[in-house]
């Protein structure tokens, strides 16, 4: 794999800006049915620029709902969400997309590459539906990208010809050949076995040091969490905990002082 930078920092990504700020942001489902129901109850939280955050808690405690939010992919029910100091409630569908497209990267537990595309247009696939082109500059921009996640020889190459590893790296250059500020990744190694999900989580590290992008990364795995900088563990759609990691320790949520009832 390749250990020189591809590209620039990602933009808008000063250390120590604000990226997002959540205030008191509740979402429920099923609105006046019977059937409503609350998974967000009034969450606070703060992202910083060039964070590398785990976001933890058992299945169902709201992670994938918080990120989601996160994400502008689904609307919260009350509360402030601020993106860059700017907030997103009020926005319509156009908005939302284009705050999206310029400020976050996703990438998800299931790779989504379109298998007719080569792992090339897999990575310029954004700008394609974005912008109805893909320029020259973002198409080096993609390979660039390529080349640093290791797949220099592979850019020609369908996702049927690749390994799982070797996916998700298509997947992780995908995410990033917007130049995002934040990337948010749901589980980003669960679908791996032990070996690639370390190279991938390695990955992750090396483009956090590298480019000062920020993560917000979903995982169960208290390994993985441990090479984080910060842990945001939910319980029952509250923060029941958000403290640094130590360097070397796994950070077992239970084990935490809680620093919110």
């Amino acid at each position: 794999m390749s250990a020189a930078p591809a590209t620039a920092p990602a933009a808008g990504a000063t250390p120590g800006a604000e990226l997002i700020a959540l205030d008191a942001v509740k979402k429920s489902y099923n609105l006046g049915q019977p059937s409503e129901a609350e998974v967000l109850h009034g969450l606070d939280l703060r992202v910083q620029a060039g964070e590398f955050i785990a976001l933890m808690g058992p299945s169902g405690s709201g992670k994938s709902t918080l990120l989601n939010i996160l994400g502008l992919l689904e609307p919260m029910t009350s509360g402030s969400y601020r993106l860059q100091g700017a907030p997103v409630q009020g926005l319509d569908d156009a908005a939302l997309t284009l705050r999206r497209r310029h400020t976050l990267g996703f990438v998800f537990q299931f790779h989504h590459l379109l298998p007719a595309f080569s792992a090339l247009e897999n990575v310029t696939l954004p700008a394609l539906m974005g912008e109805g082109r893909v320029s020259a500059v973002q198409r080096e921009r993609a390979r660039g990208l390529l080349a640093a996640v290791g797949l220099a020889q592979a850019m020609d190459k369908r996702p049927g010809q690749l390994s799982g590893g070797m996916q998700q790296r298509v997947a992780i250059a995908r995410a990033l050949v917007m130049e995002p500020a934040l990337v948010l990744a749901d589980e980003p190694t669960g679908n791996l076995d032990t070996a690639s999900s370390a190279e991938v989580f390695a990955l992750l590290r090396r483009i956090h040091a590298e480019r000062g992008t920020a993560f917000v990364v979903v995982t169960h795995d208290p390994r993985l969490a441990a090479r984080c900088d910060r842990l945001v563990e939910l319980v029952d759609g509250r923060i029941a905990r958000d403290a640094p990691i130590t360097p070397g320790v796994e950070p077992v949520p239970s084990a935490l002082p809680a620093l919110r009832p």
